[in-house]
């Protein structure tokens, strides 16, 4: 790692987690026939070029890591391929699981650390969004960030998403997938990650990742969201912080036909709605 990793810059290194796990067996994929699920298209606009596009106009990173099976998906529309070219955009080889591929990024990213991770099926976010979350994460001094929405402000746009909350005492909440990683003891963290995300679909992951006592406050709703988050960071030996969002469609990622669908219908309303307003 470079010797000035860790650093705290101006803005932070990025990297996409857009790896299909799935391959073409994958529902997204599936739906228009694609070789790779960030390729399907939405309104009119390839997913991973939507994601591309917010976190360029963001403003807040000098270059975009993306880590891929193969660097042939950065090259699948003329934009991305321009990207590439003008150097905005690098390929990483993704590894066997999500750990393994952040860390083996890290190791290939010149001056990784702070680094802010995303996924390539977070359609729905916005510059805007990216900037907020980016500006809590550089703000604090935790070793770890992660972006949430709360139940409340997803439901004033979603009454419908089935996104799956974590209820505690404080109420619902959902991930964005927007997680900041300061410093190299943040990256003993990532480990939580070797089995997969989706913890809010998958609860048992919360057992094998942060161990019994997060576990068991996470299930009696015994702590709010900001008490289990510093148990689990007490567990993994870091300290965390949450970056809360108040944006509906930040918890929204493209899984599978449901979510596709109110995806796109959401991208039409904010084209339409951007149209009327010239």
């Amino acid at each position: 790692m470079n010797e000035q990793a860790g650093v705290n810059r101006g803005k932070p290194a990025v990297l996409v987690m857009a790896a299909s796990r799935r391959g073409v067996d994958d529902p997204v994929a599936l739906l228009q026939g694609k070789a790779h699920k960030c390729l399907v298209e939405l309104d009119g606009q390839v997913m991973l070029e939507r994601v591309l596009e917010a976190l360029i106009d963001s403003g807040c990173f000098d270059k975009i890591h993306v880590s891929l099976d193969s660097p042939d998906v950065l090259l699948a529309t003329p934009r991305m391929r321009a990207w590439v070219e003008e150097g905005r955009t690098v390929f990483v080889q993704a590894r066997g699981n999500l750990a393994d591929s952040v860390l083996a990024a890290v190791k290939e990213i010149e001056n990784p650390l702070p680094l802010v991770i995303t996924t390539g099926d977070n359609a729905l976010h916005t510059p805007e969004l990216v900037r907020d979350f980016v500006q809590g994460f550089m703000a604090g001094s935790e070793d770890v960030a992660l972006g949430l929405s709360t139940e409340e402000v997803v439901l004033r746009e979603f009454a419908n998403s089935g996104l799956a909350f974590h209820q505690l005492k404080d109420g619902g909440s959902s991930s964005c997938n927007l997680y900041g990683l300061r410093n190299e003891r943040a990256l003993t963290a990532v480990k939580v990650f070797e089995g997969g995300g989706q913890f809010g679909k998958r609860h048992m992951r919360i057992l094998k990742a942060f161990g019994v006592w997060p576990f068991v406050l996470y299930k009696l709703k015994l702590t709010t969201m900001r008490g289990l988050i510093d148990a689990i960071g007490r567990r993994l030996g870091v300290s965390m912080a949450p970056v809360l969002l108040d944006y509906p469609f930040g918890p929204i990622d493209v899984d599978h036909k449901h979510s596709f669908e109110i995806t796109e219908a959401a991208l039409i309303r904010r084209r339409e709605k951007a149209q009327a307003n010239g």
